[in-house]
């Protein structure tokens, strides 16, 4: 008999009475566990629920809303290997990789704890004679948290504490291929002393997320996914009023100049190509070499690339672990057969791979292409696992070019041992996210995280300082306590004096 994986609504799971989908353990391909659907009765019920909290989560003292977020951290902390683990049972990811999702989320909740500081306001005394002038900063009310399935853990808590600590109450609707990190989360925040109703968690698919986008009661959305259902998002959730945030998809580019230290940047290749297999969107998915080094790069990543080993995320050795379903693990195949039929260079086939798992596991091993051009769909899609592109060009200007003419905007990275073609670099790409001898830029929790271009509808990026102005909106104050005998009308108009 498979678990069943239910709803966090008012404190408390919630069984669901409608349709349910599948969660299956991809190193086996067995489903292991039944997950609810939200239909729209369950989507007035968790909103209700966040409504009905908000005044008085609103009312807490930020004081008391970070010691909420402390204590959260605290149990996190202690309880991160059991996190890391629910991930990589459901997602594919190895331990390690999954370890390393949950540290960068408790970075973020470690951020919010320092909510204080954050929401402080402005005061001018004496703006004009006996006025004063001052900003604070409000909640916005009940918000929607819609999350993908590659960083289960990681993502909800890019929004999620920032959002609290701000004073909003919070339903989150993860993806239905992975959903029991999101009801971990919701009991640890319990135990912290959230109050009930402040964190909810709907499962579920399209209609889930389209009752939260429709609802009246939420205010706004944050959501993090592919660029056309990011635009989707973004399109719908505004035409209802909500203030919105989604961050769509990416091809990010490696350019690897010919002074460039080229083991360190093989290295780096396949460890941003093929970590997660592939299952991210800062991971590296175009090396761009700049000649003459092509030929000898492609010697280096092949050489990593051999070595690498494939296998169950739960096993110590593996160091790539499948894709999440059966599904994608088709599409991402499709990608080899198109890319040879275009012309690239297949250098190594991931297909067929001897993996350390169970046969019916979802495994595609690292796959190259070499030779590849911008008019090939290996190119231009986004693919989302375990397939890296090497394009290559004859100058650095070529290679910048290729960059800015690529619809995303995610991230980028350039390596170099020249100084000033890295700070060109980092000046003229336009990309929101930049790394100098750094594959996957991912910016740390006190900075903000976000791309440009086609990869992010709405104009404020995730976690850090914009997340908290995303969740927070201000209202400005201008006060007088005049001395009533010297009260007067005046029609003109206001003016400092």
């Amino acid at each position: 008999m498979t678990d069943r994986i239910s709803h966090w609504i008012d404190g408390k799971p919630v069984v669901g009475t409608g349709r349910t989908g599948d969660v299956y353990d991809p190193a086996t391909g067995q489903v292991s566990a039944q997950v609810d659907f939200a239909g729209p009765a369950e989507v007035d019920q968790a909103v209700a629920a966040a409504t009905a909290a908000l005044p008085g989560w609103r009312g807490t003292s930020l004081a008391g809303r970070t010691r909420v977020l402390f204590a959260f951290r605290e149990l996190l902390q202690a309880r991160k290997h059991e996190l890391a683990k629910i991930v990589t049972s459901e997602h594919g990811k190895v331990e390690s990789d999954a370890a390393g999702e949950v540290a960068r989320a408790i970075e973020n909740v470690e951020y919010a704890c320092g909510a204080a500081q954050m929401l402080k306001g402005g005061f001018s005394e004496n703006a004009s004679t006996g006025v004063d002038v001052y900003s604070i900063a409000q909640p916005l009310g009940v918000v929607g948290v819609i999350s993908p399935f590659n960083f289960p853990a990681m993502v909800p808590l890019w929004f999620v504490p920032n959002a609290l600590a701000c004073g909003n109450t919070v339903v989150l609707k993860p993806s239905e291929k992975d959903p029991s990190a999101a009801l971990f989360i919701a009991e640890l925040l319990a135990e912290a002393g959230l109050p009930s109703g402040a964190f909810n968690v709907l499962q579920g698919d399209k209609v889930a997320v389209d009752g939260l986008l429709a609802h009246p009661d939420v205010k706004a959305i944050s959501f993090v996914g592919s660029t056309p259902i990011a635009r989707y998002v973004y399109e719908t959730g505004t035409s209802h009023g909500k203030r919105v945030q989604a961050l769509g998809g990416a091809k990010n580019h490696m350019i690897v100049l010919p002074d460039a230290d080229l083991d360190l940047a093989a290295d780096a290749a396949v460890s941003a190509g093929f970590g997660s297999a592939g299952e991210r969107c800062m991971a590296v998915s175009v090396v761009v070499a700049v000649e003459p080094i092509a030929d000898e790069l492609v010697a280096k990543i092949v050489d990593r690339m051999r070595k690498l080993r494939v296998g169950d995320g739960r096993k110590p050795s593996s160091e790539m672990g499948p894709l999440v379903t059966r599904a994608h693990h088709e599409r991402v195949s499709s990608y080899v057969d198109t890319g040879v039929a275009e012309g690239a260079e297949l250098v190594m086939d991931g297909r067929g791979v001897e993996a350390d798992g169970a046969d019916d596991g979802f495994w595609l091993g690292p796959t190259l292409f070499d030779r590849v051009t911008p008019s090939m769909a290996v190119y231009t899609d986004e693919i989302f696992g375990p397939v890296l592109s090497v394009a290559r060009t004859t100058s650095f200007d070529d290679a910048l070019a290729l960059i800015n003419a690529n619809p995303y905007g995610n991230g980028t990275a350039i390596f170099t041992g020249d100084g000033r073609a890295a700070r060109r670099f980092q000046n003229e790409v336009e990309v929101g996210m930049v790394g100098v001898n750094v594959p996957i830029p991912v910016p740390v929790g006190y900075y903000s995280f976000g791309g440009w271009k086609d990869s992010l509808f709405g104009d404020t990026h995730a976690y850090g300082p914009e997340g908290f102005h995303f969740f927070t909106r201000t209202k400005v104050v201008t006060s007088r306590w005049p001395d009533t005998s010297h009260a007067g009308v005046n029609l003109g108009f206001p003016k400092n004096s």
